[in-house]
């Protein structure tokens, strides 16, 4: 049993498991912020790994608000490992609540057996991006203007507004500017897929963002955001219908998105939009 991105847990050897993971399950078992501070060093986290020798079998991550991750090596899986590491996390941090990306059986159960239960679902939805599906952007809102981001004039503004629309968001307002220069520097990171709505002649005064993530034939909605202040005004549906059309100019496939389980009112618009469920991530605490 190991701490800290040490020994046979170094950064690399536990993006390696994840990549490991990911081709055996078919979905990752890591999240991008725990891949953040695996490759960063980002303080705060708890790591704790099992290994064999120089051999890394499974690893477990918590995030500083209580929030982990665990995955086992698939060549040595049914030996018990899983549920080792599991009871340690537990044992450190009673409060845990564990991500179990698309909720495959053998994460049911472990949670079962441990005797932990359902307390969050996140949807993955998705929908084809063909040129017959593309939607121009409709009239702008009144008193209202959209330009791209600036990488290194519009950080601490962005992060102020995101904070704004996503107050109640668990993980999504709690970003920092270190934060989103982390994600400024991955290769995915395009400036010119991040509007930012604004009041006219005011290029500051922020109402609402749309962040899109490349990645391969896909686009994701990675961060839709919209000020209180500025809610009913039409901006969600502006940036959304201006995001697909540039996905479409750009050849993307598809486009996916997140969105919580509980958020029927998102999930029904969503649902209008031509999106339907494409995985399901859970979260599992005592």
């Amino acid at each position: 049993m190991g701490t800290g991105l040490t020994g046979p847990a170094s950064a690399d050897a536990v993006l390696r498991l994840a990549a490991t993971v990911t081709a055996a399950d078919g979905v990752a078992p890591l999240n991008e912020q725990s891949l953040l501070a695996v490759r960063h060093g980002t303080g705060g986290h708890r790591h704790r790994w099992l290994a064999e020798g120089e051999e890394l079998l499974a690893y477990a991550v918590v995030d500083p608000e209580g929030s982990g991750e665990l995955c086992v090596h698939p060549g040595h899986r049914r030996r018990g490992l899983g549920r080792h590491l599991l009871d340690t996390v537990l044992d450190d941090a009673p409060a845990v609540a564990l991500w179990a990306h698309g909720d495959l059986p053998g994460a049911q159960g472990l949670a079962r057996a441990a005797g932990l239960r359902v307390t969050r679902e996140l949807w993955q939805m998705a929908r084809d991006l063909t040129p017959a599906a593309g939607t121009a952007p409709a009239g702008q809102p009144t008193g209202v203007e959209v330009r791209t981001f600036v990488v290194g004039q519009d950080e601490d503004a962005w992060v102020a507004l995101n904070a704004l629309a996503f107050a109640d968001h668990p993980e999504q307002g709690r970003l920092t500017v270190a934060d989103l220069r982390q994600r400024q520097a991955e290769p995915w990171f395009d400036p010119s897929l991040l509007w930012l709505a604004h009041e006219a002649g005011r290029p500051d005064a922020l109402l609402a963002s749309m962040w899109v993530k490349p990645d391969g034939d896909d686009a994701e909605i990675y961060a839709l955001g919209v000020a209180p202040r500025a809610q009913g005004r039409g901006l969600g549906g502006h940036l959304t219908a201006l995001a697909l059309d540039e996905m479409r100019r750009r050849g993307f496939r598809r486009t996916t998105l997140y969105v919580e389980g509980d958020n029927t009112a998102a999930i029904r618009t969503y649902r209008r939009a031509g999106y339907d469920r494409s995985s399901l991530d859970v979260q599992y605490a005592r």
